[in-house]
């Protein structure tokens, strides 16, 4: 069974919670405030037609963007307003989906999304999905255990959302839960309508706030640091590491220095190849290179390919890169081996915390990622902050 070391330290000022399999670092979380996720009462500044956005006034003449498509009802909280149009000086609760980068604005939301212990619920969707990072048999079977009472909630609801709908994603840890099937039900309807009646009560609260007010996202009685902690937790969990130790880095760790190789653009491998990342305004690009990899060597190109793929991988989640990544592997002849390797980089996807998505191989065999923005890059972080 693999060794997990979950250990707490500090890196330029910024408090960090990194977890480590077998000696080798294989998640980092920087603790910070940040504005993620939470709800705020906007007004609309203006509207901008040909961006399809309005930008919202939301906290201290703080200005966000949110796009008018799929804008909730629910959500708009000037008087008399009817229709799911916002117009300059609407009043109108938000989400902040993403946030703000160099010169673009943060993007906010009016489907406010809350997350529970075994489901996640937002507001304006409709329908029940279950975690991708579940097996198709389990996702399946609890869609289908869980659907019509949910929807009959929504419905019981519906007052209180002001007929605005819900949908709902069941998580990952209902596999804690699953082989008691009808405690698995009752504790997933339960944690959703926990859900719900929090949406509710942020919107009640809105309509009796001033633009510019901070309405609180869920509270908790844990800190940043316990929040990361868990999410260490989680992660080995996933990897079959029950009980690891908790560590407060003295400096033996190495964590600094760790830290600031993921800092590099250039990732030596233990073959002799080397990768070079590069983060790009508008995507990531990562190169692999044989370097001093054994050329001439049987299947050499395929051999650094795998081991790169892993590395990337690791590289990618450490350094939190999302959106598009462009990944130039070393070519290969065999066409069996590009399924192979494929198939191998979609495994490893499936494993990643954040939503990943292997697209393509190009014309030109440059392989095509997408991972989903969950927040700023280590880089962005560290090095813009």
């Amino acid at each position: 069974m693999p060794d997990g070391k979950i250990i707490i330290s500090e890196y330029k000022n910024f408090p960090v919670v990194t977890a480590f399999i077998d000696d080798k670092l294989e998640f980092l979380s920087v603790v910070r405030d940040n504005d993620l996720n939470s709800i705020y009462v906007g007004k609309v500044n203006h509207i901008v037609k040909n961006l399809d956005a309005a930008f919202i006034r939301y906290k201290d003449d703080e200005i966000g963007y949110l796009p008018l498509k799929n804008i909730v009802p629910a959500s708009i909280v000037s008087s008399n307003h009817k229709g799911n149009e916002v117009k300059s000086g609407d009043e109108v609760i938000v989400q902040v989906e993403t946030e703000a980068l160099k010169t673009k604005k943060c993007k906010l939301t009016t489907n406010l999304c809350i997350s529970g212990r075994y489901t996640v619920i937002t507001l304006g969707r409709m329908g029940v999905g279950a975690s991708l990072k579940l097996s198709d048999d389990i996702r399946k079977k609890i869609v289908d255990l869980t659907k019509d009472n949910f929807n009959k909630l929504i419905e019981e609801c519906s007052d209180k959302l002001s007929g605005s709908t819900c949908g709902m994603i069941i998580r990952t840890n209902v596999s804690d839960i699953i082989d008691d099937l009808d405690n698995a039900k009752s504790l997933i309807l339960a944690d959703a309508k926990e859900c719900i009646d929090t949406i509710s009560e942020y919107l009640t609260v809105g309509k009796s706030r001033i633009p510019g007010s901070r309405i609180s996202v869920q509270s908790s009685d844990s800190s940043p640091i316990d929040d990361a902690t868990g999410k260490a937790f989680s992660f080995l969990k996933a990897r079959d590491i029950m009980q690891p130790d908790v560590i407060n880095d003295t400096g033996i760790h190495g964590i600094n220095s760790k830290i600031d190789s993921l800092l590099s653009n250039k990732v030596w491998l233990k073959s002799g190849a080397y990768l070079i990342i590069e983060q790009l305004e508008s995507f990531n690009a990562i190169d692999v290179n044989t370097g001093k990899a054994i050329k001439g060597k049987e299947n050499i190109s395929e051999k650094v390919n795998f081991e790169a793929a892993e590395e990337i991988m690791r590289q990618i989640r450490l350094r939190n890169l999302t959106g598009m990544i462009l990944i130039d592997f070393i070519n290969m002849k065999d066409e069996s081996s590009y399924q192979k390797l494929t198939e191998y980089i979609k495994s490893l996807c499936r494993l990643d915390t954040v939503h990943t998505s292997f697209i393509d191989i190009t014309g030109l065999g440059i392989m095509e990622l997408t991972r989903n923005k969950n927040d700023k890059s280590l880089k962005e972080i560290i090095v813009q902050k």
